[in-house]
């Protein structure tokens, strides 16, 4: 049987989901994951696309790597990028997480308001 430190594992999960949403946050970020799942590119071949330096986009490669969101290959002398898609689900899922505890709250506040005592009892 295996016992695990909450707080370890919850803050561990957190700074991952803090990755994630980090490198989701810039759009040229965001490109570079469309693009990459839709096929992979080489580094050079996605420097090329924005108007920046190629060591930029590697930097923004790296942070997206850093997330999850893409992985690196070595192909000769070019480093291929491809999409994670399953990274792309864990974003999905904490945000459906959040929406879950929105919607809970305003099914609260609904049951408050339509409550003929204020949500006290009589």
């Amino acid at each position: 049987m295996l016992i695990y430190n909450h707080m370890v594992v919850d803050s561990a999960e957190a700074e991952r989901t803090d990755r994630l949403f980090h490198a989701l946050a810039d759009a040229t970020r965001r490109d570079i994951v469309v693009r990459t799942l839709e096929g992979e590119h080489s580094v050079s071949a996605l420097a090329r696309r924005y108007p920046m330096s190629f060591a930029a986009v590697q930097k923004h490669v790296a942070v997206l790597e850093g997330a999850g969101l893409v992985s690196k290959r070595r192909q000769g002398r070019e480093q291929l990028v491809r999409g994670e898609v399953d990274a792309v689900r864990r974003a999905s899922q904490a945000l459906d997480a959040l929406e879950a505890v929105w919607r809970g709250r305003v099914d609260r506040m609904t049951e408050i308001l339509t409550d003929p005592h204020g949500g006290t009892e009589p």
